[in-house]
């Protein structure tokens, strides 16, 4: 199975760059590679999941989308990082803010990505193991959060499986645990990346708030959330 294409991915060995930037949105993914990079050229449209390698300030770089899950990102992730040579993963994405000073457009940077998923089961650990961002990838994120002017949060994330969950009251009790804001992929990613020795980040921008009950439209989520992009196009 380690050969290419791969089930999921349709590109050979040497189309897709060692940096790759992700969204679960293949729209949000085709979008940034139209925005962002020079002469991008798609290499995947298997199951819709739009991907791209162009260059970016000489960069070259891999636009990729993942879909909604731990599950869905978990496939993508671990073809790009074992049968592709990539060597980081930067996750675009939306959140639902749990802490009350984030507000809709504000940047999360997750640190660390909590999670109800028994993703990590698979690894047969005596313990649990916390999946945490790579640090200079985290800290170059700051800086350049900083050097734009962006509103933003760095901190746990809870990385959840669960969208429609029977108990609505329920994030409440990861938000007394300092938790800013729940995804779900992060935490995945983050796994993926520490079994096979390379780096990742999820970077994220707040498109509603379950403290104040606001929310974004669709094509906001899909073409507005450009302050996270360019942050993980200028460090990845």
């Amino acid at each position: 199975m380690a050969t290419t294409p791969t089930p999921h991915i349709g590109a050979v060995a040497g189309e897709i760059a060692e940096k790759v930037i992700m969204a679960g949105d293949p729209l949000r993914a085709k979008f940034m590679a139209e925005r962002y990079l020079e002469n991008p050229v798609q290499y995947n449209s298997v199951r819709g999941m739009l991907g791209y390698t162009g260059t970016y300030k000489g960069k070259r770089v891999s636009v990729q989308g993942h879909g909604m899950g731990m599950p869905s990102i978990g496939i993508y992730t671990y073809e790009l990082f074992n049968f592709y040579g990539v060597k980081s993963i930067i996750r675009t994405g939306s959140a639902g803010a749990y802490h009350p000073d984030l507000n809709l457009g504000d940047v999360v940077i997750g640190i660390g990505a909590c999670t109800d998923s028994n993703y990590g089961a698979q690894y047969n650990l005596p313990g649990t193991f916390s999946p945490t961002a790579d640090f200079a990838l985290a800290r170059a994120a700051v800086e350049k959060a900083e050097q734009m002017n962006v509103a933003y949060k760095v901190g746990n994330i809870l990385s959840s499986d669960v969208f429609y969950g029977d108990d609505g009251e329920r994030w409440k009790e990861w938000q007394k645990m300092g938790v800013l804001a729940v995804e779900m992929e992060a935490a995945a990613l983050y796994m993926n990346a520490a079994r096979s020795g390379q780096k990742a980040l999820c970077i994220c921008t707040i498109s509603d708030s379950l403290v104040h009950g606001t929310a974004c439209s669709a094509e906001q989520r899909q073409t507005s959330f450009t302050n996270m992009m360019e942050i993980a196009f200028d460090i990845i």
